[in-house]
């Protein structure tokens, strides 16, 4: 494991590196010891000193969903980051391309829980009880680690490569929803670019669900009511290309659009 000083300094590379613009080296490669407990004690530095600033959490993300992507950075489970306020954006509002290094976008559902999730080993029926409506969404990851050249250990110190998000405005009940063989389209602008379904996400968007709320109860951080929780991808994410407009349909859940400024 890292000194708390390299966690310090690991979690000042990827802040000056959001601030410059600039990605920095693999963290895995300047810090060559670094495993999982560092890397998530660097993201939770970040994440403190977001919130002493006065950022406010308003949910979690979970990332490395898809068995492939997970064979890539060669590990067996997914991860998660934290959503913060201010990383919101909103349908028919230009997103600035400024703030943003290498931005990719993918479709996914988003939870909106209308309860607590508090026990240590919530069941399915604990976690579906929660929730109080589902959205179609659009999570824009961002890495900062150069050329996207990420393992674990990288992408869970960079807040598991979250940036922003886009959600749809008409909440749906999961009641009579089939999640798991929900159909998803995303287009760029007339051309699809990404097709997928439920079943990409942990076998079923709430498995991935299960697994958050186990992992943060088990941290001490249980999911709250009002908390809004992205499943992970239902299909391949796309590269963002500035003044482009990306749709996602979801089979079930409707529409959400995001649209990036041209520059």
């Amino acid at each position: 494991m890292l000194t708390p000083e390299q966690h310090e300094q690991a979690a000042s590379l990827l802040r000056q590196a959001a601030q410059s613009g600039q990605p920095v080296a693999p963290l895995r490669e300047q810090f060559p010891a670094l495993d999982a407990d560092d890397a998530y004690a660097i993201q939770r530095i970040n994440h403190e000193r977001q919130q002493a600033a006065g950022a406010r959490v308003v949910g979690a993300k979970i990332g490395l969903t898809s068995p492939a992507v997970q064979k890539q950075l060669g590990v067996d489970q997914p991860d998660f980051g934290l959503l913060f306020e201010d990383m919101e954006r909103h349908e028919g509002l230009p997103i600035p391309m400024q703030g943003l290094l290498q931005p990719k976008i993918e479709a996914e559902v988003a939870f909106v829980l209308g309860r607590d999730i508090t026990t240590e080993q919530p069941t399915l029926v604990d976690v579906m009880r929660a929730v109080e409506f589902v959205l179609p969404a659009l999570e824009i990851v961002d890495s900062r680690i150069a050329d996207w050249n990420i393992r674990f250990v990288d992408t869970v110190a960079d807040n598991a490569s979250s940036a922003a998000y886009v959600i749809g405005g008409t909440p749906v009940s999961l009641t009579g929803l089939n999640l798991r063989e929900c159909k998803m389209r995303l287009t760029a602008g007339d051309e699809e670019a990404s097709r997928g379904a439920g079943s990409a996400c942990l076998g079923h968007p709430l498995n991935a669900v299960v697994w958050l709320a186990r992992t943060l109860a088990q941290k001490g951080t249980p999911l709250r009511a009002g908390q809004l929780v992205l499943s992970g991808a239902l299909g391949p994410m796309v590269k963002v290309t500035p003044g482009t407009t990306y749709r996602a349909d979801i089979e079930g859940l409707g529409s959400v659009s995001a649209s990036f400024a041209d520059q």
